[in-house]
């Protein structure tokens, strides 16, 4: 199944804004490894971020990173930035997951004042 990648009007304006060289090299890796296999990881080349919510993934391009997500059957491409810049703005942009517990699925019911 061929995904269908989307570009915010902020990813819009990042690839605009690199050197045409990387613009080609940023677009030909959008169609090459996203298309079709947006979540198959690798060592160096796409990651999943494991505690974001957003973004889900960070795609390798040179000394260039693509932040994307993954909903249904569209690649949404977040932001495209500069390697020295991404964990600045992942830190300022980037969405936490909520941690979880389900410690309290588990917890004993208090006992009813009446029984």
């Amino acid at each position: 199944m061929a995904f269908v990648i989307r570009l915010t009007n902020d990813a819009k304006r990042d690839i605009l804004a690199l050197r045409a060289a990387d613009r080609r090299k940023v677009l030909d890796a959008l169609d090459i490894h996203l298309r079709y296999e947006p979540t198959k990881e690798s060592k160096s080349r796409i990651k999943r971020l494991r505690r974001m919510e957003t973004p889900q993934y960070r795609l390798r391009v040179d000394n260039i990173r693509v932040f994307y997500d993954i909903t249904g059957g569209d690649v949404e491409i977040i932001a495209v930035i500069d390697k020295a810049a991404a964990a600045a703005w992942l830190a300022r942009e980037g969405i936490l997951a909520e941690e979880t517990s389900h410690a309290d699925d588990y917890a004993e019911e208090e006992p009813d004042a009446n029984d």
